[in-house]
């Protein structure tokens, strides 16, 4: 069940990342404040949103890697940033209609990744195991 939860979880960061990017082409090719240069951007805003970028590309790795406990808060803590700051790119300016499509999807998918994480448990054969292994026993056995 773990190995299907990671595989689930890379395969929903992929759909977030595919958004994300064309989200961004579509703004590049549609948004008018694009082209008039009423955008500007600074290099350390440049760099903050290559770093968000890249830490959701990460987690198309780290979902499939990481332990179980180590994927679960990763999961969380990405999914949590990402949903906020999708959130915040919609304040300012009325966001174009396309855009705003794009940012509801995102924040509902990102959303999804959140509490499918929260959800995960662990499995029922790890757990019955330590329950039922008990003490080691120190007496010697005989052959």
């Amino acid at each position: 069940m773990d190995q299907k939860r990671r595989m689930l979880l890379s395969t929903f960061w992929i759909f977030a990342v595919l958004n994300y990017i064309y989200a961004d082409v579509f703004t590049l090719f549609f948004d008018p404040a694009v082209h008039t240069g009423t955008v500007t951007m600074t290099a350390g805003a440049v760099l903050f949103f290559a770093i968000a970028m890249e830490t959701s590309i990460a987690m198309l790795v780290l979902s499939r890697v990481l332990k179980r406990g180590a994927n679960r808060w990763a999961n969380i803590a990405a999914g949590t940033f990402h949903t906020g700051l999708v959130a915040w790119s919609l304040f300012g300016q009325t966001p174009q209609p396309f855009y705003a499509f794009f940012a509801a999807v995102e924040i509902a998918w990102t959303l999804f990744i959140v509490v499918y994480a929260w959800t995960w448990k662990r499995e029922a054969s790890s757990i019955t195991r330590a329950r039922t292994a008990g003490p080691a026993s120190t007496t010697p056995t005989t052959a």
